[in-house]
């Protein structure tokens, strides 16, 4: 069974909180030396709209947006 996650919650003009902020999604551009928590170091071969493919040496790997393992160097 998978869970689908929860709709955003909008904001109305009258209330007394901040709205939550946008997430800054990371932008990487080929040839960046990155790093992913669980494959490690690597260096991004293909970028594209929502996602890029990592060349961690032993493997190649996929990796869709928003990027929450995968870091710059």
């Amino acid at each position: 069974m998978t869970t689908r996650p929860a709709p955003k919650r909008r904001h109305l003009a009258t209330s007394p909180f901040k709205p939550e902020p946008e997430p800054v999604i990371a932008t990487f551009e080929v040839d960046n030396r990155v790093s992913h928590d669980s494959y490690g170091v690597g260096r991004v071969i293909v970028t594209e709209s929502g996602a890029v493919t990592v060349d961690f040496g032993s493997k190649t790997v996929r990796i869709v947006s928003p990027f929450r393992k995968l870091e710059h160097l």
